[in-house]
This record gives C-alpha cells, sequence and structure tokens, in this order.
C-alpha cells in the first residue's frame, strides 16, 4: 500500500496539463500564458507527434509566481532577470519597494491637492487658478511627465480601434474576392530587381492578404502591446498597438492591389506603392497630431 501510495503522489507531481487545464489550475486567460511562454518565461514541452504544449506543476507554479511579480507592477524584462539569476529576488523586492514608494509619494501629494481644492466654497472649472496649488507649474509638469507621455499618443487613435481594423479586413477579403476569378492560374509573389517575377504560385494565394489581417490582429496586435508595456509605454501601449497593426493592414491592401496588377499584366513598381504607404502614413500621423495639438490648445 505504501509502495502504491507513494506512486500516485509521484504521477500527480509529474502530472501534464494541456493548455485549458493550466489555465484552470493558474486562473490566467490563455494569452496571459501564450504571451509569457513568448517572453521565454516558462518554456512547456511540446509532443512531438502533435506539436501540442504540455504543462507540467512546475509549468503551473512558474506562472503563478510570474503572475503574482506582475501584481506587484515588476517589468517583464525585470522578471526574466529574477528567474535567469541575473538580480536576487530580495534585491528586486527591495527596488520594487522603492519604486512603490515613489508611486505612494506623488498619489499621497495629489490627493492633499485635491483636499486643499475642496476646502474651496466656491469650486469651479471656470474659476480654477492653477497657480494657489501649484506655485511651480513646469516643476509639477516634469513630476507628472509619465501622464502627459501617455496622452501624446492620442493621436494613434486616428488609425486604431477594432472598427477601422474590420473595415480595412473587408476591403481586403472582397478585393480578393472580386479579383479572384480574373487572375490567371499562377500570379508572381516574388519580383527581381528589373520587375520580372522570380516565383509563380496558385492564384488562390490572394485569399492570404486577408488571412493575413486576421493574424496581424490577433496575434501580432497583442505581442505589439505587451513588448510596449514591457518598455514602459504602457500608458499608451494599446492605442499604439492598435495602429501599427492597422497601419500594417493598410499596407496588405496595397501590396495586395499590388500583385493583383503584376498577376494580369499591368505592372507597377513597389517601391512606388511603398512610397505611397510612406506618404499616407505620415500624412495620418500629421493630422493626429494636429487634432491633438488642436485638442490641448
Amino acid at each position: 500500500m505504501n509502495l502504491v501510495h507513494t506512486l500516485r503522489c509521484a504521477v500527480r507531481k509529474v502530472k501534464i496539463m494541456t493548455i485549458k487545464e493550466a489555465e484552470e489550475q493558474t486562473g490566467l486567460s490563455r494569452s496571459n500564458i501564450r504571451f509569457y511562454e513568448k517572453e521565454k518565461l516558462i518554456q512547456p514541452k511540446r509532443r512531438e507527434s502533435s506539436g501540442y504544449r504540455d504543462y507540467s506543476r512546475k509549468d503551473v507554479e512558474e506562472i503563478r509566481k510570474i503572475a503574482y511579480l506582475r501584481t506587484l507592477g515588476f517589468p517583464i524584462e525585470e522578471i526574466r532577470k529574477i528567474i535567469e539569476g541575473k538580480v536576487p529576488l530580495r534585491q528586486a523586492v527591495q527596488a520594487q519597494c522603492r519604486v512603490l514608494e515613489g508611486q505612494m509619494e506623488e498619489l499621497a501629494a495629489a490627493r492633499t491637492m485635491c483636499e486643499k481644492m475642496l476646502e474651496e466654497e466656491q469650486l469651479s472649472y471656470e474659476q480654477l487658478d492653477i497657480g494657489r496649488y501649484v506655485p511651480e507649474v513646469r516643476r509639477h509638469w516634469r513630476k507628472n511627465r509619465g501622464i502627459f507621455k501617455g496622452d501624446a499618443v492620442g493621436f494613434f487613435y486616428l488609425w486604431g480601434g477594432m472598427l477601422v481594423w474590420g473595415l480595412l479586413t473587408v476591403i481586403c477579403l472582397v478585393i480578393a474576392l472580386i479579383a479572384l476569378p480574373f487572375l490567371p492560374p499562377e500570379i508572381p509573389v516574388q519580383w527581381r530587381a528589373d520587375g520580372t517575377p522570380a516565383s509563380l504560385l496558385p492564384r488562390y494565394v490572394i485569399l492570404a492578404y486577408p488571412a493575413a489581417s486576421l493574424l496581424i490582429r490577433f496575434l501580432l496586435r497583442p505581442a505589439l502591446a505587451g513588448r510596449l508595456w514591457c518598455h514602459g509605454f504602457c500608458a499608451g501601449c494599446d492605442s499604439a498597438a492598435d495602429f501599427i497593426s492597422n497601419y500594417l493592414c493598410f499596407v496588405l491592401i496595397t501590396v495586395e492591389v499590388f500583385t493583383i496588377a503584376n498577376g494580369n499584366g499591368f505592372p507597377l513598381r513597389i517601391t512606388t506603392v511603398l512610397l505611397l504607404d510612406v506618404i499616407l502614413l505620415l500624412a495620418g500621423l500629421g493630422i493626429g497630431a494636429w487634432r491633438l495639438k488642436r485638442r490641448k490648445a
């Protein structure tokens, strides 16, 4: 009986779990777990036959530790250093305590200002005198530059969001479906420097463009947002990731049109197409920045 009990304990200890079971054990979403794996914080084994990931109890415990440190405000890069042994955990926690103390001081100062404002009998936006609460305005701006850094990405909303992405994806799909019957059996997908086709693929490859738009939104965009978050761009990481992803989807449409035109014997220069993309990008940034400046004026 003791031997059977020992074997059962050993089996439970090395139990292999699927991603769904790992979600249930950790209480985290699949996207979180995948993100930690993408960042090489965990490295679950893969089955040779199917390629599916197998998560051990050790992997689950690692995920829980990583998630716990994230709730304490640790950046991904700092957690990686802790896991790799480059930074002792105690040293990292001490450093994080100092960061949190600074944040608490800033919050306490903001609360003091709010309380001071509430002492006014007549408090209104029209009569708000900043100089009564902040004698050195520029110094106050510098202390809160993190907030303004987030405000500075407001122009990304010009291209950002699910609605714009959906419109771009539908346009990409409609173009592919309309052009498909008129394309030759094989179309060029690579070109030499002189503009002649370097390789041909079946015309159905044109449907890969709208499929790529889906991959950009649901795979690339979360990775971009996570990377921006890790680099201290958290205040506007979602807006920036939306902007970049949607712009790439727009580039897909122009490359799709380029492919269709060349496949039907209407040669275009890829440099001209990409130059047009850059011009439109700069125009979008310029309009967005102007709108942001006008809003702040």
